[in-house]
């Protein structure tokens, strides 16, 4: 049985499990199943949104999908759940990426 065999179980009994969820987009994506990664991912913003976590590697699937105009709608959303929460750790790589994202690095005089 494959770890995405038995996340897949899992998942079958508690569906509204967020980390299962989060586990099952990172093991997809692993797998180079973005598509199905992506459903996942979504689920979790739309449905878990203070799953803060998600909005990081959401983002960077959406870049990697060239989609960068979602990517830099993931970041932002996922910076004010950051700040809501007072995740400094999740505010502070989501900030990172958003910036590299907009091409901007933070050497960079705005």
């Amino acid at each position: 049985m494959t770890r995405l065999d038995k996340l897949l179980e899992f998942y079958k009994n508690e569906p509204n499990d967020e980390f299962l969820k989060y586990a099952l987009a990172t093991e997809y994506l692993r797998l180079n199943e973005t598509d199905k990664s992506l459903v996942y991912y979504e689920d979790l913003v739309n449905n878990h949104p203070r799953y803060v976590g998600t909005y990081y590697h959401l983002g960077k699937l959406y870049e990697a999908l060239n989609r960068l105009d979602d990517a830099l709608k993931t970041y932002e959303a996922g910076m004010l759940i950051a700040k809501e929460l007072r995740d400094n750790h999740a505010l502070s790589e989501l900030k990172t990426v958003y910036m590299q994202a907009k091409g901007m690095d933070d050497d960079d005089d705005y």
